[in-house]
């Protein structure tokens, strides 16, 4: 049995402190549906992946939201430890989306104060999905966190792991979306 058959991704928050949902959108991508083309990584060697971040549109944060960060993250990947794709923090509370390509090697698209993380391909910018051939679909879990401070305080070159542990107290609310990939064998 594999991973993404016995781990829901709401079991990826059961241990988290609880927090309200609201409702993050893209017209990138449905919830549940799989990636375009454009969100695969050409940079891991996926024909026709161009490493573009998705857009995405968010409402109904909780109120006394006083920031934002996204995370974009694959728990199907080999790796015993999933994969992060794309952090960002510190994006300011006035934001309600991001434009499709504003994870690139720049952050030109992300509102002044927000930042990029390394991801696990250790980069500041989204790498999009590469799974392995023949591996069965990955998810990639979409989330926008609404914290309660201004700042997370993380270095920039913190890991998303880092990113996740030191606003773990800070969630007000998690918007959840969720798209897919497969690459077959």
């Amino acid at each position: 049995m594999s991973t993404h058959d016995t781990v829901s991704t709401e079991d990826l928050f059961a241990r988290l402190p609880e927090a309200a949902s609201f409702t993050v959108t893209s017209t990138t991508v449905a919830d549940g549906a799989a990636w375009p083309a454009e969100q695969f990584s050409g940079l891991f060697g996926v024909p026709g992946g161009k490493d573009v971040s998705p857009q995405l549109s968010w409402t109904g944060a909780p109120e006394g939201t006083r920031s934002y960060a996204v995370t974009v993250y694959d728990p199907d990947a080999p790796t015993g430890s999933g994969f992060w794709h794309w952090a960002v923090a510190d994006i300011p509370a006035t934001t309600t989306g991001l434009p499709e390509g504003a994870g690139d090697d720049t952050g030109s698209g992300l509102p002044e104060g927000a930042f990029q993380l390394p991801n696990d391909a250790r980069m500041a910018r989204f790498v999009g999905a590469a799974p392995p051939a023949g591996h069965g679909p990955h998810r990639y879990v979409v989330v926008v966190h609404a914290l309660d401070v201004e700042s997370t305080g993380v270095a920039a070159d913190a890991t998303p792991a880092v990113l996740g542990f030191t606003m773990a107290g800070h969630v007000l609310g998690r918007a959840v979306l969720t798209a897919t990939a497969e690459i077959p064998a």
